[in-house]
C-alpha cells in the first residue's frame, strides 16, 4: 500500500504524519533540521516491503498544528514526550525508533527517558548527546564545528539570515536533496512560525545538553556516521561507545551529514539489519 498522510493528536497538538505498511513490527522515524518526514519516503517504502508498519511525523515546530510559542516548549523532555505520545496515539506500545540530526537528538532523549518502550534505536549522524556535549567542551575540532549552534540560537537573526533572498540559506543546506524534496521542505518553512519553531529546538534545549543528562544506554543501538560530516567530528562519535552498555553497532560511511540522501543503500541496509537482529519478542 502507498505511503499515506494522516494527522494524529498527541500532547494536545496535531501532527502531520506519513504512514506506510498495514501490519508488522512498528517503526517510528524522526526527521531533523531543516527537513520534514519527506526525508524518509524511500526508506518507508523499503520498510513496508519488508513487512514493517511505519510512522514518520513532521515534528514539533514543523507541523502547523504543533508549533507552540516560546522556547520553553522545545526542551529535550518535550521532544521525547512527543515520541511517546505519538506512539500512544498510533496505538503502539513498543516500537523501533530511527532518527537523524535533531530527530536523533529526540531519539536519544526518548531512549534515556522511556527505554521500556523502545525495542531498538538507530541514530543517524548525531551521536549520544552526552558524548556530543563532552566533545564540544573538550575537543577543539568539535567546538569549531558547532559554532553554528550559537548563531541558530539568536532569535530573529537566524530567521532573517536563513529566509533572506527567497530562503537561499536553507536552499543551500538542501544540496543533497531532490527537487521534489526541496519543494516539500520549502512549502513548510515558508509557513508562518515554522522556521522559528524549527530553530527553537536549538534554543529550548540549550543547543547540547550536559553530559550528565544522558547516561548509559542498554537499548540495542545502531549509530551511522559520515566521516565527511561538517557538523559532527570523530571525537563525539568515538565518545559514544563508553555509554553503550547494550548491543551496539557503529557504521562509518564515506559520506557527509545528509546520509539518507547521499548513501541510501548503505544506510537502509544497516537499519534493516539492525531491525532484523532486534526483533520484538
Amino acid at each position: 500500500m502507498p505511503t499515506t498522510h494522516r494527522e494524529l493528536v498527541a500532547n494536545n497538538m496535531t501532527f502531520r504524519c506519513r504512514f506506510a505498511g498495514g501490519s508488522g513490527e512498528p517503526v517510528i522515524l524522526l526527521h531533523g533540521f531543516p527537513e520534514t518526514s519527506h526525508m524518509w519516503v524511500d526508506l518507508l517504502a523499503r520498510l513496508e516491503a519488508a513487512g514493517y508498519r511505519c510512522m514518520a511525523p513532521d515534528q514539533r515546530g514543523y507541523s502547523p498544528g504543533a508549533r507552540p510559542d516560546g522556547i520553553q516548549h522545545y526542551r529535550y523532555e518535550d521532544m521525547a514526550s512527543d515520541v511517546i505520545a505519538l506512539a500512544d496515539a498510533w496505538g503502539v506500545d513498543k516500537f523501533h525508533l530511527v532518527g537523524h540530526d535533531w530527530g536523533a537528538g529526540a531519539g536519544w532523549s526518548a531512549v534515556a527517558l522511556y527505554p521500556e518502550r523502545i525495542v531498538s534505536w538507530s541514530a543517524l549522524s548525531v551521536p549520544h548527546v552526552g558524548a556530543f556535549g563532552r566533545a564540544i567542551r573538550e575537543d577543539a575540532d568539535q567546538a569549531q564545528r558547532s559554532t553554528y549552534v550559537t548563531f541558530f540560537q539568536d532569535p530573529g537573526v537566524a530567521e532573517a539570515a536563513l529566509s533572506a533572498n527567497d530562503f537561499a540559506g536553507l536552499k543551500n543546506i538542501w544540496s543533497a536533496s531532490s527537487e521534489e524534496e526541496r519543494r516539500e521542505y520549502l512549502s513548510v518553512f515558508t509557513q508562518p512560525g515554522a522556521l522559528t519553531g524549527a530553530l527553537n529546538w536549538y534554543r529550548g534545549s540549550g543547543g547540547i545538553a550536559p553530559s550528565d543528562a544522558f547516561g548509559d544506554v542498554e537499548t540495542p543501538t545502531l549509530l551511522i556516521w559520515g566521516n565527511q560530516d561538517s557538523a559532527i567530528g570523530r571525537a563525539a562519535v568515538e565518545n559514544s561507545a563508553q555509554f553503550m552498555k547494550g548491543p551496539y553497532t557503529f557504521v562509518e560511511l564515506d559520506a557527509g551529514h545528509w546520509l539518507i540522501q547521499e548513501k541510501f543503500e548503505a544506510v537502509s541496509d544497516a537499519i534493516m539489519a539492525h531491525l532484523r537482529t532486534n526483533r520484538m519478542a
